[in-house]
């Protein structure tokens, strides 16, 4: 398959000029290209804009269901992190009264 002589950026400027007012007919003389030609690259930018916007929301779905573990995370932590200093503070107290009954 032949390589195209316009670049992305170009083939985007062409379908902005169309999306202006600009006739078909009246670009395809102008950049030498034929309304076929037109066409599939206008069919190639919606679906390419299409899988864009899949691709955001499946991320948006991601990112929230991160979101949700690294809450649940945390406060698995907290806990955790309230449960060993309540266990310290008893060790403490423990070892506190093993000493002072021992006098």
């Amino acid at each position: 398959m032949r390589k195209s002589k316009f670049t992305d950026d170009q083939k985007l400027a062409i379908l902005a000029e169309h999306d202006s007012g600009v006739g078909i007919s009246e670009l395809s003389r102008k950049h030498q290209i034929s309304p076929a030609t037109f066409y599939k690259w206008k069919k190639e930018h919606e679906e390419n804009q299409d899988e864009d916007k899949r691709r955001i929301k499946e991320l948006e779905a991601e990112n929230a269901r991160l979101k949700k573990m690294f809450a649940n995370l945390s406060m698995d932590h907290e806990i955790l992190k309230e449960g060993y200093a309540m266990a310290k503070k008893y060790a403490a107290q423990d070892a506190k009264k093993k000493s002072s009954t021992k006098s």
